[in-house]
């Protein structure tokens, strides 16, 4: 199908695309890949009249690696999170991730803060940056503030991010040398949302879990990540799969997900264990 009609803006700076937001408020969308928004308005599902492109800005762009910190720009590709040099081997996590991201034309497209900033809680990126603890800057009217990614996300494409506001940077703290790490996706065919995915860092008696596409918010759990920094497998895969709350659908029955979601923690967590040192 064809979009309605819209007009198009291609602002060279963060201020000027606030601008645009606050002059046409429901009217106006911020596109960055475009790989979510585009394909909801070809099927007339969502009907923009002023669609603001962010590929100029070259601010929302660029790695940076540096001392205990990792800062990605918003319009970094799912391609460049695998090819960057140093953030692959500052945070190994991402580029696995990134990996199993849908296919290659996706991915050299597709951005980082497109995937996390529009709260759908089948991308995969969203709980990936809440077990990295990572934190997401936001550029409005009101200046720049930081949100924490296990803020964020309030509900199926609902995020603490105001609708005037643009996510512009993304802040990971970076693991200590040894961490272990793994990222594990079940998922029906190549390209595909996850059926269940889970995130696990360990190392220096510490530990970080989430969960993907089984609830209507990515899931970090405290407990589970708690039960895991001690040594308790089961009990940290007890705790996950009391966190969770899926729901049938085409991927399966609740039973068949949650069966799912405990294999593929249990997965993720022996593959982080085998990397800690």
């Amino acid at each position: 199908m064809i979009p309605a009609g819209f007009e198009y803006h291609r602002p060279a700076d963060v201020e000027s695309a606030v601008s645009i937001l606050q002059e046409h408020g429901d009217e106006a969308r911020v596109i960055a890949g475009g790989h979510s928004l585009i394909p909801m308005m070809k099927l007339r599902m969502a009907e923009m009249g002023h669609l603001i492109d962010l590929q100029d800005i070259e601010a929302l762009k660029g790695i940076e690696v540096s001392g205990d910190t990792v800062t990605i720009g918003a319009m970094v590709t799912q391609h460049e999170l695998i090819t960057d040099a140093g953030l692959v081997q500052a945070v190994p996590l991402l580029r696995e991730a990134a990996l199993l991201i849908a296919d290659p034309q996706v991915r050299y497209v597709g951005t980082v803060g497109g995937n996390v900033a529009n709260g759908d809680p089948g991308n995969d990126m969203p709980g990936l940056m809440q077990c990295l603890d990572a934190s997401f800057e936001l550029s409005g009217p009101d200046g720049v503030r930081s949100v924490a990614s296990r803020d964020f996300y309030e509900a199926a494409y609902f995020t603490a991010r105001d609708d005037e506001e643009i996510l512009t940077r993304i802040m990971i703290p970076r693991p200590a040398a040894g961490t272990g790490y793994a990222y594990e996706k079940q998922k029906r065919k190549i390209g595909d949302y996850a059926t269940a995915a889970a995130a696990v860092m360990i190392g220096g008696g510490t530990a970080s879990v989430a969960m993907t596409n089984l609830a209507d918010t990515p899931i970090w759990s405290s407990d589970a990540s708690a039960a895991l920094a001690s040594g308790d497998v089961d009990g940290c895969v007890a705790a996950m799969l009391g966190a969770i709350d899926p729901v049938e659908d085409n991927r399966g029955p609740v039973e068949f997900k949650n069966h799912v979601a405990a294999v593929i923690l249990r997965r993720a967590i022996a593959r982080a264990q085998s990397r800690a040192s």
